[in-house]
């Protein structure tokens, strides 16, 4: 997949090509031309990918969190996509409502609360585009801020890809999106399969191209390998698990590199608890594999014991990382413009 690779490089030279607002810093006069600090596999310096928009500090997937990321200097924003009860596909990351929306305060949908997947609440597929609309966004952490609670609605992809738009128009600059495809051998087991709702979303917008600025990702390989055929986007195969380098639901590293261009891993597989490297990092970038880890909070433990979320960023830097998935893009930014610069 050569044409693959090249369009990821692409992908990954746009992204930090200097259309978002925040300045990267300039380079020592006297040395215009050095290589930067960051080992990575284009020689690019590391993506700042917004994880569901600037999620710290706004309700996560509402426009205004995507907004306020860019605004930080993100150079890729992520949605997560659900599936409706009519087969439209939703900004959501969990398939049920409660934690993220105001749903339980709406009488008028009070009837819909079952229980699935061992868990009483309202459920994404439950619900129609329209409905689903109607709901407005909550923070979904207690220990993050709740006065922006209720403010903003719930989007469909269509939403977001128009929101996109409209932020290209303004800042007369290229935004790279890089959506999540939520469960999606659930949703095919219940008749919602997003598979041909994705590409038909996609082609209708112009989008499924080599040259288009999005890459999907998953945790589920069966569904990146039946998408494969059918786009020439890159793909992205999502990693969780306790061994560095271990199989993903039986998959290899090796094999992922048979289909997709890119892989995803939980930060803990790539970080030893002392700093140090794993070799995953390594192991992936030798197959031709782009790495974009996740998910880095400020709020939250470093995986580093001891250490601090700032260093949590510049240990995922230093080895390399092609992209870091953060909640707080412009912390993220200020570490990567920091060992830019040497400091």
């Amino acid at each position: 997949m050569p044409f693959l690779r090249t369009s990821l490089a692409a992908f990954a030279a746009l992204a930090l090509a200097g259309c978002s607002p925040a300045s990267e810093p300039e380079a020592p006069e006297t040395q215009p031309e050095a290589a930067t600090p960051f080992p990575t596999l284009t020689g690019e310096l590391p993506a700042i990918v917004a994880h569901r928009g600037a999620s710290g500090y706004l309700p996560e997937h509402t426009e205004a969190a995507f907004q306020l990321a860019f605004d930080q200097g993100a150079d890729i924003l992520e949605p997560d996509l659900m599936v409706s009860r009519d087969g439209v596909l939703i900004v959501r990351h969990d398939p049920y409502l409660s934690t993220s929306s105001d749903v339980a305060d709406r009488p008028e949908f009070a009837d819909r609360r079952r229980e699935l997947m061992g868990r009483e609440d309202w459920w994404v597929i439950d619900f129609t585009a329209g409905e689903l609309q109607s709901l407005n966004a909550r923070q979904v952490f207690e220990d993050r801020p709740q006065e922006y609670n209720d403010q903003f609605p719930i989007m469909t992809f269509g939403d977001f890809l128009d929101m996109v738009d409209a932020m290209q128009a303004r800042c007369n600059c290229d935004i790279p999106v890089e959506p999540e495809i939520k469960l999606p051998a659930e949703h095919a087991a219940m008749g919602l399969d997003p598979l041909p709702i994705l590409i038909a979303e996609l082609e209708a917008r112009g989008l499924n191209t080599e040259d288009s600025l999005v890459i999907i990702q998953s945790f589920d390989a069966p569904f990146l390998e039946r998408l494969r055929p059918l786009t020439p986007l890159p793909l992205a195969m999502l990693h969780y698990g306790d061994a560095p380098g271990g199989d993903m639901n039986g998959y290899s590293l090796e094999q992922v590199a048979e289909f997709a261009d890119a892989i995803g891993p939980y930060k803990g597989l790539l970080l030893n608890p002392d700093g140090s490297s794993t070799g995953y990092v390594e192991r992936a970038h030798a197959l031709g594999l782009v790495v974009h880890a996740w998910t880095h909070r400020d709020d939250r433990p470093s995986v580093i014991e001891g250490g601090t979320s700032d260093d949590e960023l510049r240990a995922l830097f230093a080895l390399g990382v092609d992209g870091v998935f953060t909640d707080f893009p412009d912390t993220a930014v200020r570490i990567r413009d920091d060992m830019l610069r040497g400091e």
